[in-house]
């Protein structure tokens, strides 16, 4: 389990993006380089990380299922994930 903190600066960052996606797209377009820079630093989705939407752990994200590697093999171990299988030959 991540820390309660960086969980909820992650939300932080989120909701930042969110707030400023539309904004930051038209200064992008109109090249006004020295007003994207007063944005806020957070507000850009490049800070974002992926995180497991269970455990909040930042690495082995499985993207199309949103969560970390260790969750999705104990989930498709118990057949919790549907379509999913463990191979065998």
């Amino acid at each position: 389990m991540a820390k309660k903190s960086i969980e909820a600066r992650q939300r932080k960052r989120e909701a930042l993006v969110a707030k400023y996606a539309a904004k930051r797209e038209a200064l992008k377009e109109a090249g006004e380089w020295s007003l994207l820079d007063k944005l806020p630093k957070n507000s850009s989705k490049v800070r974002l990380r992926n995180r497991c939407q269970l455990t909040g752990r930042p690495r082995g994200y499985v993207r199309q299922f949103g969560i970390c590697r260790i969750k999705f093999r104990d989930l498709a171990s118990e057949g919790k994930i549907p379509g999913v299988t463990k191979a065998s030959w």
